[in-house]
């Protein structure tokens, strides 16, 4: 089976290489790169099942027959909030801005709120489309809070103010090791490799 990631991102191609490798099944994964690039896709959905599956549908409409497209869309949504930034997390304080003015714009919104109000998660949906035209969604979350400033080197985006539920550091403190096993797209990942193993079985 051959599965083409959504992503001219060669670090999230390895990434999800290594996973399929150490969960011993039989796919190859490619970089869009390997059939032409990633189409221009304008994530105009209210959703991020929608953002992913438009995604997901653009580069499988060029793939060759029998093989799959993988597109995630992600996020961070804080209760408080109504679920905002939610699937403008990468664009919530501008269409250009930096992950710094994103972060400060959310701190800032929510100056002064205690912690029981602090709650929130990160979303991971993930669309497998394959070239005919098949769908599969798979939903990972990861449940916690948001800090008051932020802590911490590591990560990108918001992690430097997530801190996962029964945790005491923030993503951006933890090694990138200990938050694959926690994140949303470690989860929704697990529940596509379980789909994919169970699929895999069944044709034998």
């Amino acid at each position: 089976m051959k599965l083409y990631l959504a992503t001219g991102n060669a670090h999230k191609v390895k990434e999800l290489q290594e996973i399929i490798a150490a969960a011993k099944l039989p796919i190859e994964v490619f970089s869009a790169k390997e059939v032409g690039g990633m189409p221009e896709v304008v994530e105009d959905q209210e959703t991020f099942t929608g953002n992913a599956l438009k995604k997901g549908l653009a580069l499988a409409q060029q793939l060759p027959e029998g093989t799959w497209a993988l597109a995630d869309d992600s996020g961070l949504c804080v209760d408080c909030l109504d679920g905002a930034p939610g699937v403008y997390s990468a664009r919530y304080a501008g269409e250009k801005a930096t992950d710094t003015e994103n972060l400060n714009k959310l701190l800032h919104e929510m100056e002064g709120l205690p912690l029981e109000q602090r709650s929130a998660s990160f979303q991971c949906h993930l669309a497998m489309v394959s070239s005919s035209g098949d769908e599969q969604i798979f939903i990972g979350q990861c449940e916690g809070h948001i800090i008051e400033e932020a802590c911490g080197e590591g990560g990108f985006g918001y992690d430097p103010v997530f801190v996962p539920q029964g945790k005491e550091k923030t993503f951006a403190e933890i090694s990138s090791e200990e938050k694959a096993g926690l994140s949303h797209r470690g989860n929704a990942l697990k529940e596509m490799i379980e789909f994919l193993r169970n699929a895999l079985s069944a044709k034998k």
